[in-house]
């Protein structure tokens, strides 16, 4: 089957040679086509250019794009749609002034979410996680991670990663799966928390090794939960079970964290709110990937990912909404872009590339998906009839994009 797009306004993100991801000030380039033209042959991108060089072609659909920009899906790196229930209370309690770490101390936070999710069935699960994964599809996400880490016992982590499993047998969006088992420590192990990293590497990695339900191991490396020691044990079990290693780290502090990352050859470190100059001195010159989750900042009040300072440095960076019941109950990739550009001050350009080529290396799909690219997957988002790309951040309120192709 052959699809033609004719007259795009501009197609953006076209790279005529397969690339990694961008870093540094080449962020900020961002090619396309003005007055375009793409053509889709069974999923792949298969052709583009000028429109005045368009093909004739027995195109089965033929798409008029005048007026509208067609770029790469977004590509969401780092989310944790898969969970039970809402924490609607919990955000009332921040209104009231409660910190992120006084609502886990009453019992709130994770372990709430993981209380939930231990009395919901595998199917209520499922059912309550497509409903998630069908909207930030109609947001333009072509690509997303999902992480377990609301279980926090062997029986509860299984059934978060056999649901994404599930998804991602039923859905054509590409979906990356994580053991975040280490997301806190549970409070049958509040005294031993070795018992517990024990039960995550002896108990359950040897079944998510053998069903093949995941692909990465995260771990929350952070001050009162799990510490840099604790990290390499997780990252060394994972990478024996063929586990690729990812973090979440400097949320709240810094406390090496990102040097351990880096040490085990992390794909990702990410939130990165709190950044000294050993952790980006650490990050260059590695093929680990910075992540920034702007709307998490935005809804707990904290830091932003300082991504000039990065960016100043060469490195590259990526966008994600870290999507969680919690901390982050939006999956949309459009308001994260809009964010970085607000408070990050990205610029409309670099934070596009962050939120789609640095998003799919991201998750190891930099040679499928991301940019505009020969023999990649059609994934797109068409936009409504906007002036430029600029308009998808400055019109942060306001939904642009009229269909999007999975």
């Amino acid at each position: 089957m052959k699809t033609l797009f004719i007259n795009i306004k501009e197609l953006i993100q076209v790279r005529n040679e397969p690339i990694s991801f961008v870093a540094g000030t080449d962020m900020n380039v961002l090619p396309s086509i003005k007055n375009a033209y793409l053509l889709v042959e069974n999923g792949l991108i298969a052709d583009f250019g000028a429109m005045k060089d368009c093909p004739s072609s027995e195109a089965s659909e033929i798409i008029d794009a005048t007026g509208r920009i067609l770029m790469p899906a977004w590509c969401d790196s780092h989310t944790h749609l898969v969970y039970a229930g809402n924490r609607e209370g919990e955000f009332v309690d921040k209104i009231n002034g409660l910190s992120y770490e006084e609502i886990a101390n009453k019992g709130g936070g994770i372990l709430n979410s993981a209380k939930k999710l231990a009395h919901t069935s595998e199917d209520d699960l499922y059912e309550q996680s497509k409903v998630r994964l069908e909207e930030i599809i109609s947001l333009g996400t072509g690509a997303v991670e999902i992480k377990s880490g609301y279980g926090l016992s062997l029986e509860a982590e299984l059934k978060m990663l056999r649901v994404i499993k599930r998804l991602k047998e039923n859905y054509s969006i590409k979906i990356k799966a994580t053991f975040l088992g280490a997301h806190a420590v549970p409070e049958k192990y509040k005294n031993n928390k070795q018992d517990y990293l024990d039960v995550l590497v002896n108990e359950i990695m040897p079944i998510i090794a053998q069903e093949k339900l995941a692909e990465y191991v995260d771990i929350f490396c952070e001050t009162g939960y799990f510490s840099v020691a604790d990290t390499e044990f997780i990252l060394k079990a994972g990478k024996k079970y063929g586990l690729i290693p990812k973090i979440h780290v400097n949320q709240f502090t810094t406390i090496g964290g990102v040097q351990a990352g880096v040490k085990y050859k992390a794909l990702s470190v990410d939130h990165l709110e709190v950044l000294n100059d050993e952790d980006i001195e650490a990050l260059k010159n590695t093929k680990t990937m910075p992540v920034a989750l702007p709307s998490c900042s935005y809804f707990l009040s904290i830091p932003y990912t300082p991504a000039r300072q990065l960016i100043a440095a060469g490195l590259p960076l990526a966008l994600a909404t870290d999507y969680n019941p919690g901390s982050t109950p939006s999956g949309n990739m459009n308001f994260v872009v809009a964010t970085a550009c607000i408070k990050m001050k990205m610029t409309p350009a670099e934070a596009i590339n962050a939120a789609t080529i640095n998003g799919a290396y991201a998750m190891g799909l930099e040679q499928e998906l991301g940019s505009i690219t020969k023999g990649k997957k059609a994934y797109l988002i068409l936009t409504k009839p906007i002036n430029s790309i600029t308009s998808i951040p400055y019109n942060f309120g306001s939904n642009l994009i009229e269909k999007v192709f999975i």
